[in-house]
């Protein structure tokens, strides 16, 4: 890889180019070793063609004629090494990341942005005191939640190898290595590389639900695992360093999961998936346990005689000794004089026995491991041993009080009219979908409040939903009650579909000894007029006494689940990201008169049409009070990957979430006067933008287009999830899912689900209120400043002349729609740059401007290549394997370049 024709860097990132070169050139030799020096001189000749297009601005049909009519396999074997060159480019960024991460911990004082350490020092200086931060810390509740919504697939074997690849280029930090050592790094980089390019990037079979829940669970268990006592002690230091402060810090993060319960449109969960989802999470995080307890027996090696111990942990062992005498007999003799070393033997074999099913001698609760644990503390603590292994046991404790003995909480989700279909049976009333909300909810009353019941059925439907919530209550007896989370009611549209699922909870059985419903339901809000409507629902939620004797016994807490997915879909990004902000403002005026505690989940995804954005900005700019310490969020797709498969990464994710959070509860954006007039503005704005929007995707022939000028239906034949990427017959977009929605239009290049409408609705502004308004509000109102920075950074990696040769597979309908698409666009990005007073996308982001000149040139090939394939393939009827398979290697390669497709 020539420097000369690379992107420029920014001026201190030569270590970043060095690594790129580096990976670069292993990647050529290794394709040269694995392919021939023919297949690597063709490599290089497209790439140099497509960096020379860009720099010349040349149009697309040069570099476009010169990948049309490859063999299937050649096609397929050149959209791999470029896919190989991204992840060589991918992983130098990563591990750039965690070098600026210790070049900050390095410098005397200096506190990385968006760290714990630099929001304390803010906060400080805004006037929080220390008893306002201690006030707030037991608040804070951040807990991300890991979904099945895959765009990326990537086999555990690759993201191992990945791994390896940093572990090398970290170690090359040390200054001190010998140039032996670096060969031997060179050498564990290039076998990562050469074994990485001879496996499949993803099976061809289609993954299951298990399958989806150990892709996860390699996050949750390992390096999200590894990392969180980390977290706290980052926190620890920062509250000394910046309050004078020392003090035992409450749990501030915890984690769930929705493989294996997310119901909705996914006829592979159910009951069965629900148990073995959190029978395995109980299996790793014990598994986990044992180990950990192995080493701290190990390392707390202290003698009687040399040290005294606590006499109830004497106590405690002896006690051990006579439950476990079989463990007790295996300790050497020569041991027996350690009493931290025995009894943690013995730990050890109570969390086996808790392992194994129903075992007398097992952990009936967390809290018992925890007071072992604790016990173990307070003796060292007592007896010199602060620094004789403290440090060690409380990693430990703080991974405890996080995982439990369920690693993460399962969700589970299920759309609204599958529970009416049950309702429709039980009730004895067909036409139960036709009843207005009302009278529904009257109907249920009694059934929700345990005063009536339902009779039996032998319907399938009823069937599985009982089934569901058996589950549910089996679950809470036999892994505790922190196992299992929301139960998420998707396409809620009125009080009447929250009273339907206490009313089915109590007809499957979900009760606990009080006759109450264990369980917090979480309405989701997904469409605008969903969103619109939310809080009158959640009035008339409120307002009914059946449900607040509810909601009184779950603490006066209501979850809303806030879909940006789907709302986006709906009416484009501006009415989404309006009609999220509005309905969270409304719903908490809602919350405040009825004198209880709302918490938001936000259902977002990775790419910005779905919700994605940076946390900091995306917070600030959230309405005041909405987070109050609260922050539940989905992460899915290539961002779990992106945010957690480094153990650095994660920890530096972890830590400025915890960050925003802390920022934005304790000093969130001022009043501001102007902002009554800004939001009637915003009004006008997003309904301009969604009925600019909606004229496009309502037109005659647009699903068709959609279709065709896109690669949907490789999409649709992708092995990505276990979930159907339809919800029903595909009448329109409305039947979609949002994922593969967004993905495709990604893929194309055109990524319009981000932006469509948006020029429209700036253009209207300006003529409507002046441009000089507008752009105050996009300068001072954090809102529409996030909104553009968010459209900015798609219309950055767009390329309307690749989504023109998309666009021209449609045929006849290409004349119709693409012109529409390239108008509104230029509209779009020329409003946005003289809103924002700048003369070229992402002048203020020079790093992700980088970024993303970096991976054009490899991006671009395979976006041509695709055009031509998809033209061939379909020519077959869909029918040729081999021509698939190369599609599917270019839309792997598009997603791991742009990053954030879905």
């Amino acid at each position: 890889m020539e420097a000369s024709r690379d992107p420029e860097f920014l001026p201190h990132d030569g270590p970043l180019r060095e690594d790129v070169h580096r990976l670069g050139a292993m990647v050529g030799r290794m394709l040269a070793e694995q392919g021939g020096e023919a297949f690597f001189e063709r490599v290089e000749q497209v790439r140099t063609a497509a960096i020379r297009r860009r720099l010349d601005g040349e149009a697309v049909d040069g570099l476009a004629a010169s990948l049309a009519g490859l063999e299937a396999d050649d096609a397929e074997a050149l959209a791999r090494a470029f896919a190989t060159y991204f992840q060589a480019v991918n992983t130098a960024e990563r591990v750039h990341r965690i070098r600026r991460r210790r070049d900050y911990q390095r410098e005397s004082g200096a506190a990385q942005p968006e760290s714990l350490l630099d929001v304390l020092i803010q906060l400080k200086a805004q006037g929080v005191t220390a008893d306002e931060l201690l006030d707030w810390l037991p608040k804070v509740q951040v807990e991300p939640v890991f979904t099945a919504h895959p765009t990326e697939a990537v086999r555990r074997s690759l993201l191992e190898k990945e791994q390896a690849i940093v572990r090398a280029l970290v170690d090359d930090f040390d200054p001190t290595r010998t140039p032996q050592e670096r060969t031997e790094d060179d050498d564990r980089i290039f076998m990562a590389l050469s074994s990485g390019w001879q496996t499949a990037e993803a099976s061809p079979i289609r993954p299951t639900v298990q399958d989806e829940h150990h892709h996860v669970g390699f996050y949750i268990a390992n390096p999200i695992y590894r990392i969180v006592p980390a977290l706290y002690e980052s926190l620890g230091s920062a509250l000394r360093q910046v309050y004078d402060l020392d003090i035992p810090l409450p749990r501030l993060l915890s984690f769930a999961n929705w493989v294996g319960g997310d119901m909705d449109g996914n006829p592979n969960v159910g009951a069965d998936t629900i148990e073995t989802s959190l029978s395995s999470q109980r299996a790793h995080v014990l598994e986990h346990y044992i180990d950990d307890v192995a080493v701290l027996a190990r390392l707390l090696s202290q003698t009687e005689g040399r040290v005294a111990v606590d006499s109830r942990l004497v106590r405690r062992l002896a006690d051990y000794r006579e439950r476990f005498p079989q463990a007790a007999a295996q300790i050497r003799p020569r041991h027996a004089d350690m009493p931290y070393r025995c009894l943690l033997t013995l730990v050890g074999a109570r969390l086996q026995a808790t392992h194994e099913d129903h075992h007398p001698e097992g952990y009936a609760s967390v809290a018992e491991l925890l007071d072992d644990l604790q016990l173990i503390d307070d003796s060292l603590i007592g007896h010199r041993g602060l620094h004789a292994g403290v440090y060690a046991v409380r990693r430990l404790i703080r991974r405890v009080r996080t995982f439990g003995f369920h690693l993460a909480r399962l969700d589970v989700r299920q759309d609204s009219r599958v529970h009416d279909d049950a309702l429709a049976v039980l009730l004895g009333e067909p036409q139960w979908n036709e009843r207005d909300a009302a009278a529904r909810a009257d109907r249920l009353r009694p059934y929700a409040s345990g005063e009536q019941g339902f009779g039996s059925s032998d319907d399938e439907t009823v069937l599985r939903l009982q089934a569901v919530f058996r589950t549910l209550g089996e679950a809470r007896r036999r892994y505790g009650i922190e196992a299992t989370g929301l139960y998420i009611i998707s396409m809620a549209r009125s009080a009447a579909d929250v009273l339907a699922v206490l009313a089915l909870a109590r007809c499957g059985g979900l009760v606990d000894d009080a006759a109450r419903v264990p369980l917090d339901i979480a309405p989701l809000f997904e469409t605008v007029d969903d969103l619109k409507n939310a809080p009158a629902t959640l009035r008339a939620l409120l307002d009914d006494p059946v449900y607040r004797e509810h909601l009184r016994a779950r603490g006066d807490r209501q979850w809303v689940m806030l879909g940006y997915s789907d709302s986006g879909k709906d009416g484009g990004t501006l009415a989404s990201r309006w009609g999220l902000q509005r309905a969270q403002v409304e719903l908490l005026e809602v919350a405040a008169g009825a004198g209880i505690q709302l918490s938001f989940f936000h259902g977002r995804g990775g790419s910005a049409s779905r919700g994605g954005a940076r946390i900091m900005p995306a917070l600030m700019s959230s309405p005041r009070g909405s987070v109050a310490g609260v922050l539940r969020v989905t992460e899915q797709g290539e961002v779990i990957h992106r945010k957690y498969g480094i153990r650095a990464l994660a920890l530096r994710n972890l830590e400025q979430t915890v960050s925003a959070v802390l920022r934005a509860s304790l000093r969130p954006r001022e009043e501001e006067s102007r902002e009554d007039i800004w939001r009637e503005r915003m009004s006008g704005l997003a309904a301009r933008s969604r009925h600019a929007y909606r004229a496009l995707i309502d037109r005659p022939g647009f699903i068709e287009y959609f279709r065709t000028a896109t690669p949907i239906d490789v999409i649709e034949r992708m092995a990505m999830g276990s979930r159907p990427s339809r919800r029903r017959s595909m009448r329109g977009v409305e039947d979609l899912r949002a994922i593969p929605w967004v993905f495709a239009w990604t893929q194309c290049r055109a990524i319009i689900t981000g932006w469509y409408g948006l020029g429209s609705a700036l253009e209207w502004g300006a003529a409507e209120y002046g441009e000089k308004a507008l752009a105050e509000m996009a300068r001072d109102w954090p809102f529409l400043a996030n909104a553009l920075d968010d459209v900015e950074m798609l219309l950055a990696k767009c390329d309307l002349d690749i989504a023109e040769a998309f666009s021209k597979l449609s045929g006849p309908l290409h004349e119709e729609f693409f012109g529409l698409i390239r108008d509104e666009f230029v509209r779009t990005r020329d409003w946005l740059l003289r809103l924002k007073g700048s003369s070229e996308l992402l002048r203020d982001d020079p790093r992700l401007a980088v970024s993303i000149r970096l991976r054009n040139p490899y991006v671009d090939p395979m976006s041509l290549l695709q055009v031509d394939l998809l033209r061939r393939w379909r020519a077959t009827g869909g029918e040729d394997d081999t021509l698939l398979r190369a599609l599917v290697a270019c839309v792997n390669g598009v997603s791991q370049g742009l990053q954030n497709t879905g």
